[in-house]
């Protein structure tokens, strides 16, 4: 009916055969892929080697979209099951899946157009894709994230550490390769190339097309995860991928232009500040974000065992105190540490997206640390846990920190649950001021892991020592404890260098909330995390900040600012004179006073409004900074040198 089969054993097939079936022992006793799968691919190899198909030309027209579409599911589960470990991939749901086969299917449709011959383009996109997933797979392995477009334009950086890994395979591996030379002897049993070739190229680029609008407008509100494996869970790999590239055009302002750039230049660009009368020696600066630090207390009556933080809250004198509107709740910590370090704000980046590993590059790092490289300063960063998180081991060197330490560098002898403590992490820090020289000034840049989530599981290292009385949850206990070592672990740290004599700065805050039982949040404030006003939903994004100093300085309490303002107020609190960049987030502060991803907050309104709902004169001034974040971001031609020279 459909054409002619036959079953002819050759002497080349045999040898085929026999290369796979030695193959299949290999990872069967190598690698331990099943008895089952191992006899499968034998015999079902050997069936496949050995068939001699001639189909009907009539039968073709059907055929050859059919293996087409077929393939691309294949190939879709083929990647699916190569990266992710089998508690993992059935969280993916239908919807995601199908939307990874029609990203699948694109890619099909391309080969077929260049090639037009149905059973080789199969073969060559599913290996191209499958080599592509592939180096996610070896990528995942070395640094604990996965592979984003991000990573494939900074291509050389990678080369530069990759002779420092090993590559090594496992079952999953195996059997994926084993299915794809059986799937590719199948395919290749369709040769078929089509008498009118530019219809079949025609409709092939028809289908790709709408594959991708279909694509596109199923996503809209989907965010490209740089999480662990969180991309290929959620989102499905090639799909994340994709998203990574639509992520990465970041639009144009409305009424950017070169001249508007220039205007603002010549507003900021002569001197650098008002600089103190009698300028103090380079102050010792320590800059702490403090892992999911927040005072639970913002949200509404909360009445614990004991109190929380009473250090922090007795610290008043020599301080400028308060709360700081972070752009993240529950994770995505490397958005506020870039946030304080550069200055810019997550309003102006896609909802979702992770800066650090997807916008950071060397030409568009400008941050606090050229500030105080320019002032003579040595800048170390210091983070207790790998050093692939966050890409950070890639990120901090195009910032221009001098040295970095990372877990390996800290005593793990004194396990905080299964974090290094704060404390640690202090006493690092106090160890590198005090090998420090006189005469160095010296830039501390910390952020800590005691606090990280999830708070469910119990320790043997560690005891939940603060119950909350009224609202009663086994995560939030664990939290409320937590963060209580953490503030007398910070009570040791101010006291240290409440008494040393060199001038000492030091900005502590917390990086975001912490992601608690949804029961928690709706005895406390009624509503739970939906149905919120927009003024209940930045409650959640409130974190306690405070900039002190070992020396008299003026005391202020800050109701609230953001965390793209700190570095600036650090600076101005360090006596640095301010940058043009800092100068322009001064002034920006002064006129909207906190700013997020979500909102901003209008003095003159005196509450959040949405982007574009604020008074005229506050609007230009989030639309200056708008500009010239992307001005620094992503104008490689016209980046201004006043505001991010380096």
């Amino acid at each position: 009916m459909f054409g002619r089969v036959t079953f002819h054993i050759t002497k080349r097939n045999l040898v085929s055969c026999a290369a796979i079936a030695a193959l299949s022992v290999f990872a069967r006793v190598a690698y331990g892929i099943s008895l089952f799968n191992m006899a499968a691919f034998i015999l079902l190899y050997f069936i496949v080697k050995n068939l001699e198909v001639e189909w009907k030309e009539a039968f073709q027209v059907f055929l050859a979209p059919a293996a087409i579409v077929l393939g691309s599911a294949l190939t879709a589960w083929s990647m699916q099951y190569l990266l992710l470990v089998e508690d993992l991939r059935g969280r993916l749901s239908g919807q995601k899946f199908f939307l990874n086969i029609c990203c699948v299917l694109v890619v099909y449709l391309a080969v077929q157009i260049c090639m037009n011959r149905v059973g080789a383009a199969c073969v060559v996109a599913h290996i191209l894709l499958m080599a592509f997933a592939g180096v996610n797979f070896f990528v995942y392995e070395f640094r604990g994230n996965e592979l984003t477009f991000a990573d494939v334009r900074a291509f050389s950086t990678g080369l530069s550490v990759a002779s420092s890994y090993r590559f090594s395979l496992n079952a999953q591996a195996m059997n994926v390769i084993l299915l794809s030379a059986l799937y590719a002897a199948a395919a290749l049993k369709l040769q078929m190339k089509s008498r009118k070739a530019w219809r079949m190229r025609l409709a092939c680029l028809s289908l790709a097309s709408l594959s991708v609008v279909y694509v596109s407008r199923e996503t809209v509100g989907t965010v490209t995860e740089t999480w662990e494996q969180k991309g290929t869970y959620q989102n499905g790999y090639l799909l994340n991928f994709g998203l990574g590239i639509r992520d990465s055009f970041i639009k144009r302002p409305e009424g950017y232009s070169k001249e508007f750039i220039d205007g603002l230049e010549g507003k900021y660009k002569e001197g650098k500040g008002e600089a103190p009368s009698a300028k103090r020696e380079n102050p010792v600066i320590i800059a702490i974000m403090n892992e999911s630090f927040a005072d639970l207390r913002t949200l509404g009556n909360l009445q614990t065992s004991e109190p929380v933080m009473p250090f922090f809250d007795s610290l008043s004198e020599n301080a400028v105190k308060g709360y700081a509107l972070a752009s993240v709740y529950g994770s995505k910590t490397p958005n506020s540490e870039w946030e304080f370090l550069t200055g810019n704000s997550m309003a102006f980046l896609p909802s979702g997206s992770v800066a650090y590993q997807q916008y950071v590059e060397e030409e568009n790092a400008y941050s606090l640390v050229d500030a105080l490289k320019e002032e003579g300063y040595a800048c170390v960063a210091m983070h207790p846990y790998y050093a692939t998180g966050w890409s950070r081991d890639a990120i901090y060197p195009m910032l221009g920190f001098d040295e970095m330490y990372f877990l390996d560098e800290f005593d793990q002898s004194n396990l905080m649950r299964k974090y290094v403590p704060d404390e640690t992490l202090y006493e690092k820090m106090i160890a590198r001021f005090e090998a420090a020289g006189d005469e160095e000034s010296l830039f501390l840049f910390g952020v800590t892991m005691q606090n990280h989530g999830g708070y469910r599981d119990a320790y043997d290292n560690f005891k939940t020592d603060v119950r909350g009385l009224n609202i009663r949850y086994a995560d939030v206990n664990q939290y409320l404890s937590l963060a209580r070592q953490s503030d007398l672990a910070l009570e040791k740290l101010i006291t240290y260098f409440s008494q040393v004599d060199r001038p000492v700065v030091i900005c502590f805050f917390g990086d975001h909330q912490p992601g608690l039982n949804t029961g928690f949040y709706r005895k406390i404030n009624g509503k739970g995390l939906s149905g919120l006003s927009l003024e209940e939903l930045e409650e959640l994004f409130m974190v306690p900040f405070f900039i002190w100093t070992n020396y008299e300085s003026e005391s202020q309490a800050v109701d609230c600012t953001s965390i793209n303002y700190l570095s600036t107020m650090l600076l101005e609190r360090s006596g640095i004179e301010l940058p043009a960049y800092n100068r322009f987030l001064s002034d920006l502060m002064d006129a909207v006073p906190a700013i997020n991803a979500r909102a901003y907050y209008s003095k003159q309104y005196g509450k959040y409004v949405h982007f574009g709902d604020g008074p005229r004169d506050e609007e230009e001034w989030v639309e200056a900074y708008r500009n010239l974040q992307y001005n620094g971001m992503f104008d490689e031609k016209e980046k201004s040198k006043v505001f991010f020279g380096r």
